[in-house]
């Protein structure tokens, strides 16, 4: 059932996005409906702002008045997100849901991908893909929750850093 599981786009009252959050949470919780509400996400960022020469992290929501929800699509859950408080509907065409396409989660970020790193700091890797394809160079720094590497290529005779992501390089034997 989990493979029919996938990513509507509830709206809310504005200002209620946690709280229809943590409704749905409950309602999921209470009634064992854990086989056709999978997750309840409020997409945020975190953004440093400057108030009185201070700096404070503040996290935004991306999206103010929506909720995204991954869930299987039934007369039931679609009953129970809909009359759940603070909830207006879900967006599609005349209040129909429609699911996010595979690429739609991908670039909201929604669902966290492992990636598997077969290199480390230090080892020579060739870049797979990207405009820096064929080039070989010395990994610097890997940060895999953003899913980047930073890799030092030998460019007309300088070292150049580059930014790459991790599934674009791979370790030279």
């Amino acid at each position: 059932m989990a493979d029919q599981a996938k990513w509507y786009v509830v709206h809310t009252y504005s200002g209620y996005e946690n709280k229809v959050a943590t409704n749905l949470e409950k309602i999921v919780e209470n009634r064992s409906l854990q086989d056709w509400i999978h997750e309840i996400r409020v997409p945020t960022e975190t953004v440093v702002e400057i108030k009185d020469d201070k700096q404070h992290e503040v996290e935004r929501k991306l999206f103010p008045g929506y909720v995204l929800v991954k869930m299987v699509m039934t007369d039931d859950s679609w009953y129970i997100v809909r009359n759940t408080r603070g909830c207006t509907g879900f967006v599609g065409p005349s209040g129909k849901p429609t699911p996010l396409t595979e690429e739609e989660v991908a670039a909201l970020g929604v669902e966290k991908r492992s990636v598997e790193i077969n290199y480390a700091v230090g080892d020579t890797v060739r870049i797979i893909a990207g405009p820096l394809e064929n080039f070989t160079g010395v990994v610097e720094s890997i940060d895999a929750e953003s899913g980047k590497a930073k890799v030092i290529i030998s460019m007309f005779g300088r070292d150049t850093p580059a930014d790459i992501e991790i599934n674009q390089a791979e370790r030279l034997a």
